[in-house]
């Protein structure tokens, strides 16, 4: 059989093409270096694989406490992106003039929840803290994490800061307290929901689930910083956090918008 001239002819060409292209993304595909609060870290993961699926860019993670983040973007950290776990701090850095103006929005409204990895120790309404069956009681730093400084608007609400201020064990990140409580050493602890929910659920132990009116609202902004002006992949990722994909990780770990 005499060979398909018009098959050998067009199929060469297809290689190149893809080549082409691949070697286009690869050129274009940027890093965006992005500074996120410890409450956010299981949905932000999520997000920054399919982030880097969807665009090509990376999202390089760093997890920590929002007024270390403060410090550090002050002395000069070069984080493009910064996902604080409240709304003041990136005005602030935005008066000072460390932002690129006009880049922040709310990314999320996070909730408090008091939490024991042991089953059945904290009642759905949070009688526990009453009855002060424990002997150490975990939140994040208040100056340095706004969740910590919910978790004391909370408790003074109730009428029991000073009562329960001995048993305090301080974390500076909402990551480092859920420690606390996730290892035992300390039988309870308000920590993020985020943290102990998946789909939904709570993952393990017994939580109660602090009403949104007994603190200030926890919202979360994003802002653009004065390192990532420029930077493509810090636009990207900014606009993909805004896309229905990504809000719709943000709800199945407890936060509302």
């Amino acid at each position: 059989m005499a060979p398909c001239f018009h098959q050998l002819t067009h199929r060469p060409k297809i290689l190149p093409a893809l080549l082409a292209l691949a070697l286009s993304t690869t050129l274009h595909a940027e890093t965006v270096l992005v500074a996120v609060a410890a409450n956010f870290t299981a949905p932000m993961n999520a997000i920054a694989a399919d982030f880097e699926k969807e665009t090509g860019h990376k999202a390089q993670l760093s997890f920590g406490a929002t007024g270390k983040f403060y410090a550090q973007i002050k002395s000069g950290a070069p984080f493009d992106v910064f996902l604080s776990a409240d709304d003041e701090t990136p005005r602030k850095l935005e008066q000072e003039g460390d932002t690129v103006p006009g880049t922040a929005f709310t990314y999320a409204t996070g909730r408090l929840v008091l939490w024991s990895a042991r089953p059945g120790f904290v009642d759905a309404q949070g009688q526990v803290l009453k009855g002060g069956s424990f002997n150490k009681l975990a939140l994040a730093a208040p100056k340095l994490a706004p969740y910590g400084a919910a978790a004391m608007e909370t408790l003074t609400r109730l009428g029991l800061q000073d009562t329960l201020s001995a048993k305090f064990v301080q974390g500076e990140s909402i990551g480092q307290t859920f420690s606390f409580v996730s290892t035992g050493n300390a039988e309870l602890g308000f920590v993020a929901l985020s943290q102990v929910m998946e789909l939904g659920q709570i993952k393990s132990g017994s939580a109660w689930v602090v009403p949104a009116e007994m603190h200030n609202p926890l919202r979360q902004d994003a802002v653009v910083l004065a390192h990532g002006k420029g930077n493509p992949a810090a636009i990207a990722l900014m606009s993909f956090l805004k896309t229905e994909k990504a809000r719709t990780v943000i709800r199945t770990f407890g936060y509302v918008f």
